[in-house]
């Protein structure tokens, strides 16, 4: 004899119904052997469904279809106890197993959707369609303005030489005639490693490193990396500079105006004025600070330059006599040059930047720009 019970039809598939009864719901054999292709029915009408889901409310609605207090699994096992007493644990084993695949896939769905790790479902994939181009690098600011500044020192006969990021003590304060009690050393904000070793806060290391290996005539340029305790919209931590010497028979401070006057108007243009101001670094004698034009405003007078019309954009001067005197040098036949700049402050004003913190941001819309 045929028994039957009955489950809300609204959630199941048309597929499963065995008998059709009224309206209000629809009916099942009522044996292990109907239970069993219904659950199987369910499970795999399930898994395909989830398959489409494609955003997070259906993915909530499909679960509730399913595995709700009214959904069609919850009905199915809700009813085995109706079943003949040696066909209900068969029968529970499986409505089981099917509820807890279902409970892992709905759980594996709303996970992907909630955190946006997976993927887009319910679209097609058209394979016709053009892959996504890739974006393409390019070369950073800093690194541009550091290389045409490199090329420019080259054309005039100028080699490129590098030294080491960490140096000692001596090369860095004391050859340069910095000793350990000059009050410039509190220009420099420096980050000591240790009592005799540092952080480099200029390039100009490099340069006693070569004067010491090799003598008269040296024409460099050494560009690197400095660092400081300094950070602000016109200082950071670690920066860039590029360093000058040049030292042989007959140097003199026109020499070093027309090199700088040279590099000034390739790096910028010809309309930029430059003037040089009187300074004071401990390795030169007589120095200088070396401004141009404001390239903003052009002379009018602007925030950028303070309203003075004027920039400052290196320093130099003729180098001092204790310097050569530190590398062995014959300061009554030779004579020479250097000057130093900072290539984030070139970079600065070429490209009218007023905070050198953009550049280390990597603002991609900032960066795209040069």
């Amino acid at each position: 004899m045929l028994r039957f019970f009955t489950v809300p039809c609204l959630a199941l598939n048309p597929n499963l119904i065995l008998e059709i009864g009224s309206n209000n719901g629809c009916r099942f054999t009522k044996n292990e052997t109907a239970m069993k292709e219904a659950l199987e029915k369910v499970k795999r009408e399930a898994l395909e469904a989830i398959k489409t889901i494609a955003d997070l409310a259906r993915a909530k609605a499909l679960k509730a279809q399913y595995l709700g207090r009214k959904g069609v699994v919850t009905a199915l096992l809700r009813n085995i106890s109706t079943l003949p007493p040696e066909e209900r644990p068969e029968a529970g084993r499986l409505g089981n197993v099917v509820k807890q695949r279902l409970e892992e896939a709905f759980g594996k769905a709303l996970h992907a959707l909630e955190t946006g790790l997976g993927e887009p479902r319910g679209e097609a994939l058209d394979v016709t369609l053009p892959g996504r181009p890739l974006a393409r690098g390019r070369t950073h600011p800093i690194t541009q303005v550091a290389r045409a500044i490199c090329e420019i020192f080259e054309r005039l006969g100028f080699a490129i030489v590098e030294g080491p990021d960490v140096e000692l003590d001596y090369y860095n304060f004391e050859a340069l005639n910095i000793p350990r009690d000059h009050p410039a050393r509190d220009m420099q904000d420096t980050f000591y490693i240790s009592d005799n070793v540092v952080l480099r806060t200029h390039t100009s290391p490099i340069q006693v490193r070569v004067m010491e290996s090799q003598p008269p005539p040296v024409c460099i340029i050494a560009p690197g990396k400095a660092y400081r305790v300094d950070s602000d919209i016109s200082h950071t931590p670690m920066f860039h500079q590029v360093e000058g010497l040049m030292v042989q028979e007959n140097i003199s401070f026109g020499d070093l105006k027309g090199i700088l006057t040279t590099f000034v108007h390739q790096i910028f243009d010809e309309e930029t004025s430059l003037r040089f101001r009187p300074s004071f670094f401990p390795f030169t004698e007589p120095s200088a600070e070396v401004d141009i034009l404001c390239v903003i405003c052009r002379g009018k007078g602007c925030r950028v330059c303070s309203r003075t019309g004027w920039l400052e954009v290196l320093g130099a001067g003729m180098v001092h006599p204790a310097v050569f005197e530190m590398v062995g040098y014959d300061t009554d036949r030779y004579t020479g040059f250097a000057f130093g700049m900072g290539i984030e402050r070139i970079a600065m004003l070429k490209y009218g930047i007023e905070d050198i913190r953009k550049f280390y941001e990597n603002d991609i819309k900032f960066l795209e720009q040069f």
